[in-house]
């Protein structure tokens, strides 16, 4: 199989030299670089570290004099330079190496033309330009990976673990096996700037191992991923639900207060855990209950009559 070509285009205005090795190692797992250029002001002095790095990695300088004061001359340059390269049809993607939002047409343009965008920036990027790219990596992450603790604006883990609950769910209904590859893809479809290392991790499936609802499974170097049997914990909390609608007496339980009665016993209880979308649709699928509108217009839970 022949590795992608990507053209690596660094806006040497809003990003710092100290990134240079970490942006080229990454790239090295999307495929081979062909072209690598950097944009900016070579006339100016605060140039100076890029200038260290541009022979030593064999990076092409592109001068472009700031002929206006407060704007970035860089910007016109590469974009340019991007739609060139687009229409020679010679690579197979690029990667725009920025923090500025100036270039988020730019990566849809490309991403429009069926080219993979691979973004790199600081953390200060704007959430504009991570959605337009294919796949976004904050810079922070590479340079230290080591770091303990998790981005300031990564995903919530709670978040992430509710989107695999349901694409774990989504291929049970279709009797279909979830394979870690495809949790990592579909993540990544859904939010550009995912990045396992933002939560102090260096694989998908260490991630996956430290969550308590997931049990991954490794045959013939084939891992899947499937939800923990928690049929126990599923009858537990029903005998629950069903007890206290029971003490409520003849008027019944409001929706609201059940769950926040279960709640209040099982701290990590979420419906998604057991496949349904809404704490409605889960007191639903108990037998021994129903619910009903009250004048008031409250669903209300009653143990149903015999």
């Amino acid at each position: 199989m022949t590795d992608k070509k990507f053209a690596i285009l660094i806006d040497s205005d809003n990003v710092s030299a100290k990134y240079i090795e970490c942006i080229l190692d990454e790239m090295t797992r999307y495929g081979v670089i062909t072209y690598k250029r950097i944009y900016g002001d070579w006339t100016s002095a605060q140039m100076g570290k890029w200038k260290n790095e541009l022979l030593e990695n064999s990076i092409t300088p592109i001068q472009q004099f700031s002929n206006t004061v407060g704007k970035n001359a860089t910007d016109s340059a590469l974009i340019i330079d991007a739609m060139d390269l687009l229409y020679t049809n010679n690579v197979d993607g690029f990667c725009i190496v920025s923090s500025d939002s100036d270039f988020t047409r730019l990566a849809s343009r490309l991403r429009e033309a069926g080219k993979a965008v691979i973004g790199m920036g600081e953390e200060k990027t704007p959430k504009s330009f991570r959605a337009a790219c294919t796949v976004f990596t904050n810079l922070e992450i590479l340079l230290d990976q080591d770091e303990e603790g998790t981005n300031g604006n990564a995903i919530g883990r709670d978040v992430i673990e509710q989107d695999i609950a349901s694409i774990i769910l989504e291929n049970d209904d279709k009797d279909k096996a979830t394979g870690l590859g495809e949790i990592g893809n579909r993540l990544v479809k859904k939010y550009s700037d995912f990045d396992v290392r933002s939560y102090g991790y260096s694989s998908l499936s260490k991630f996956l191992e430290e969550m308590e609802i997931f049990e991954l499974t490794k045959v013939n170097n084939v891992v899947t991923v499937s939800m923990k049997d928690n049929r126990t914990r599923k009858q537990e909390i029903e005998e629950y639900a069903i007890m206290l609608v029971k003490n409520s007496g003849k008027n019944g339980l409001v929706l609201g207060a059940l769950g926040n009665g279960i709640h209040r016993k099982f701290t990590d209880f979420k419906v998604k855990d057991y496949g349904y979308s809404t704490f409605a649709k889960f007191v639903q699928s108990i037998r021994e209950l129903e619910t009903k509108e009250n004048r008031s217009n409250n669903k209300v839970v009653y143990l149903k009559s015999e």
